[in-house]
């Protein structure tokens, strides 16, 4: 017997309770370090990693000469964890994203194990770019010979094979879910996994984002863009600088970042430690212009506003945004007009980008900051925007945590911060992340 079609859309389409989503276990590696502590204490003692780029025959060419890496002994440390024939299929951005799960299950105190469990613990894990050097130096060897290609070859340049090799080191059989919107990515893949169980898809998610760019070809391509930073070649720890007057563009970094996150039952059944809560998740498109953000922040005021929205919170309640800021002239002043024209009746609003300390990880940016403010929330603690020393007239009266952090003041208020990502091709997207009160 068949339904009516109006039952069948109801059924469909049925409500159910909205589940608590919180952060249980976190996992990093980094140009700041190999580890969540780590890297947190090198954020808030206000430290730059930005250093010069190798000098070869690559790079001389090119107007940008600094970027921040992960520090080459530990990118030979983690690549130890893995036999000769894992390396083979693996990008480099895949290892990273593997050795932050590590992390991230060993801090969550639990792996799924029974056959329930890992059907109900899902992936969501990003990338912006494949591996340009991989493409480069496959296209060499095909001058040489067909058999010189690597049968691995496309699996490593998929961008969802750090999603699939997760899922398949640790048996998950959940939503196996990737991401790739820029430099949105990381945000939207912790949004996306948020909502999965939210909507009962699953328990427990594995989520983030994983990126590793640097090199002469990204390097010549963002040069050519006119969006990296050149004015402090000499002086790299000083390149990166959100908001501040003399900010000429981004500097690369490379990394991953990675959540465990749970239905608040599943975490409470099994004492979980809990580092803070998501409560809200808002995207929006521009409809404007391939790299530019829309002029009037439009695109990114949508996303703060769908975010509060599906947190049922208002402005006043909001005590931080940890801001998209990659330090470029344009992109810094729309976002911070767009914040200030939802936040600005806030007077304890502070306001920062941590980019300066560890560069633009352009699809790996949005979950590594989201880490550092789901911190925040849970230390009472601002992170610094470094190299903040002067800033634009109309946005002298904003509080950009300059250059050493700051305790968040809690009076009386529940710690509650909003996380921006901005993309090319105009995509927006904004979390809003707190600390757990039960």
């Amino acid at each position: 017997m068949f339904l009516p079609y109006k039952l069948i859309i109801l059924r469909s389409y049925s409500t159910h309770p909205r589940r608590r989503v919180v952060v249980t276990g976190l996992g990093v590696i980094s140009a700041l370090g190999k580890s969540v502590d780590s890297a947190w204490k090198f954020l808030l003692d206000g430290k730059s990693a930005t250093k010069n780029l190798p000098e070869n025959e690559f790079y001389a060419k090119l107007p940008c000469k600094v970027a921040a890496p992960i520090d080459s002994s530990v990118i030979e440390e983690i690549r130890s964890n893995f036999t000769k024939t894992e390396l083979k299929t693996m990008s480099p951005a895949t290892i990273y994203a593997m050795n932050a799960v590590k992390e991230a299950f060993n801090s969550a105190n639990w792996k799924p194990t029974d056959p329930l469990e890992r059907e109900r613990t899902g992936v969501a894990v990003g990338m912006g770019m494949v591996d340009l050097d991989d493409i480069c130096e496959t296209h060499e060897n095909l001058k040489k010979s067909y058999n010189k290609i690597s049968p691995f070859f496309v699996p490593r340049i998929l961008l969802n094979m750090a999603a699939g090799q997760i899922s398949i080191s640790y048996k998950l059989q959940g939503p196996n879910h990737a991401v790739s919107t820029a430099c949105a990515t990381g945000l939207h893949a912790i949004g996306d996994a948020f909502r999965f169980i939210q909507h009962n898809d699953a328990d427990a998610m594995v989520c983030g984002a994983t990126e590793a760019s640097i090199n002469p070809l990204s390097i010549a391509g963002f040069s050519r863009l006119r969006a990296l930073s050149t004015s402090f070649n000499d002086h790299p720890h000083e390149a990166s600088r959100p908001f501040d007057k003399k900010r000429d563009g981004f500097v690369m970094g490379e990394g991953a970042a990675i959540f465990i996150i749970e239905e608040l039952q599943h975490a409470l059944n099994r004492n979980a430690t809990i580092y803070g809560e998501i409560l809200g998740y808002g995207l929006s498109g521009d409809g404007s212009h391939l790299t530019a953000p829309s002029q009037d922040g439009l695109g990114a005021k949508l996303a703060m506003q769908r975010a509060l929205k599906d947190a049922n919170l208002s402005p006043s309640d909001i005590s931080y945004v940890n801001a998209h800021a990659t330090s470029t002239p344009l992109g810094d002043s729309i976002e911070a007009r767009a914040i200030q024209s939802i936040f600005g009746g806030n007077e304890d609003l502070a306001i920062s980008s941590t980019k300066g300390s560890h560069g633009h990880l352009l699809g790996a940016a949005g979950t590594l900051e989201c880490l550092f403010t789901l911190l925040a929330c849970r230390d009472g603690l601002f992170p610094p925007t470094i190299n903040m020393n002067e800033t634009e007239d109309e946005f002298k009266n904003i509080n950009f945590v300059a250059n050493k952090s700051q305790k968040w003041p809690k009076n009386g208020k529940k710690r509650i911060a909003v996380k921006n990502s901005f993309g090319f091709g105009g995509t927006n997207v904004s979390l809003i992340v707190s600390e757990f009160v039960n």
